[in-house]
C-alpha cells in the first residue's frame, strides 16, 4: 500500500515543477523576411548571419537583439554580402529599429509553450502566469480537497482528484491556445496538490506512530525520484505536447486504487464506521501474518452509535498543542 502512494507522489512532480521544460525559454531573434535568402546567396555561417542582421553592442544585446529588427528591406537588390546594412542606410549605428511583427526564430530543436505560443519580450509575463495559475489552483486546492478528504474519506478523495487532474492534463497537451492552455493548467493545479497531500495522509494513517516520520520522509523522496524520471523523460521527448502526454497518462493507472488501496482504518472510526474499520485492520493483519493486539477488539459496532466527528477549521486552532503546531507548519512551508 505505502508502495503505491509513493508511486502517486512521484507522479505529482510534472505538475509541480513541469514549467521548467514546458516553458523552456530557448535563445531567439526576430524573423526579418528575406535575411534567410540573403543568407544563402552570400553563403554566411549562422554567426556571420547575426552580426550582418541583427542588432547588437553591449547595451542593446540582452534585449534589443530578440526583440526589436533592422526595419529595413533585405529583399532589396544590389545589398551587398559584406556590409549590407552599409549598403542599404550608409551609416550602421542610424538604422531605424522596430519591434518583431513577423516572428521569431528559436535556436531549438523542440517546442515549449514560449515557442508555440511566442510568449517573449512584451508577452513574456505569459509564462509567468502560466505557473502562477496552477499555485493559485494549489492554494484553493490544498484547503476545499482537504475539507474533502476529512468528510467524505481519504479514498474517494484520491480517486476523484486523480480522475480530473489526468483528464485535465491530456487536456493541456491539447489545448489550442494559450488561454486553454492556462485554464486546464489551473484545473490541474486546483486537484493535484491536494490529492498529493491526502496521499501523504493515508501513508501516515495507515502505520503507527512510531513509523510515521519515517514513511513521511519516504513518502517525499519518491517526489525526488520523480524529479529524476521526469528529467529523462523531457530529454528523450523535447516537444512540450508530447512530454506532456506521456507524464499525464500514467495517471489513469492510479485509477485501479479503487481495488487495490483500503480505506484509512483511522478515517474510518472517526466516522463511528468501526466494523468497516475492523475489516480493513484484519486484512491487513492476515497480508502481513500477523496476529492482532487485544486492544483492538474493543471497536464494537456498538460504539457506531456516538457522534461523528465533523471536520473544521477551527481544528486548526482549537488547542494550545495543535495551535502551535500549525503556526509552526505555516511558518515552514
Amino acid at each position: 500500500t505505502f508502495f503505491i502512494l509513493c508511486l502517486l507522489s512521484a507522479a505529482f512532480t510534472p505538475v509541480y515543477v513541469g514549467v521548467v521544460f514546458f516553458g523552456f525559454t530557448p535563445e531567439h531573434r526576430c524573423f526579418s523576411p528575406g535575411v534567410a535568402e540573403l543568407s544563402q546567396r552570400c553563403g554566411w555561417s549562422p554567426a556571420e548571419q547575426l552580426n550582418h542582421t541583427f542588432p547588437s553592442g553591449a547595451a542593446m544585446a540582452a534585449y534589443s537583439s530578440r526583440c526589436s529588427r533592422y526595419e529595413v528591406d533585405w529583399n532589396a537588390t544590389g545589398v551587398s554580402c559584406t556590409d549590407p546594412l552599409g549598403s542599404l542606410v550608409g551609416n550602421r549605428s542610424s538604422v531605424p529599429l522596430g519591434p518583431c511583427q513577423d516572428g521569431w526564430v528559436y535556436d531549438y530543436p523542440g517546442t515549449s509553450i514560449v515557442t508555440e505560443f511566442n510568449l517573449v519580450c512584451e508577452d513574456s509575463w505569459k509564462l509567468d502566469l502560466f505557473q502562477s495559475s496552477v499555485n493559485v489552483g494549489f492554494f484553493i486546492g490544498s484547503m476545499i480537497i482537504g475539507y474533502i478528504a476529512d468528510r467524505f474519506g481519504r479514498k474517494l478523495c484520491l480517486l476523484i482528484t486523480v480522475l480530473i487532474n489526468s483528464v485535465s492534463g491530456v487536456l493541456v497537451a491539447f489545448a489550442p491556445s494559450y488561454m486553454w492552455t492556462v485554464i486546464f493548467r489551473l484545473i490541474q493545479g486546483l486537484v493535484s496538490k491536494g490529492g498529493w497531500l491526502t496521499g501523504y495522509v493515508l501513508t501516515a494513517e495507515f502505520v503507527g506512530l512510531s513509523f510515521r516520520r519515517t514513511v513521511g520522509i519516504i513518502y517525499q523522496l519518491a517526489f525526488t525520484v520523480g524529479l529524476l524520471i521526469l528529467t529523462a523523460v523531457a530529454y528523450v521527448l523535447p516537444h512540450w505536447r508530447w512530454l506532456q502526454l506521456a507524464v499525464t497518462l500514467p495517471n489513469f493507472f492510479f485509477l485501479l486504487y479503487h481495488w487495490c488501496l483500503p480505506e484509512s482504518p483511522r478515517w474510518l472510526i472517526t466516522q463511528k464506521q468501526n466494523d468497516k474499520a475492523m475489516e480493513v485492520i484484519k486484512r491487513i493483519a492476515k497480508r502481513n501474518k500477523k496476529q492482532l493486539p487485544p486492544s483492538f477488539q474493543n471497536l464494537k459496532s456498538e460504539d457506531e452509535d456516538g457522534e461523528k466527528l465533523k471536520p473544521s477549521y477551527l481544528d486548526l486552532v482549537r488547542t494550545p498543542q495543535i495551535r502551535k503546531h500549525t503556526f509552526i507548519l505555516m511558518y515552514s512551508w
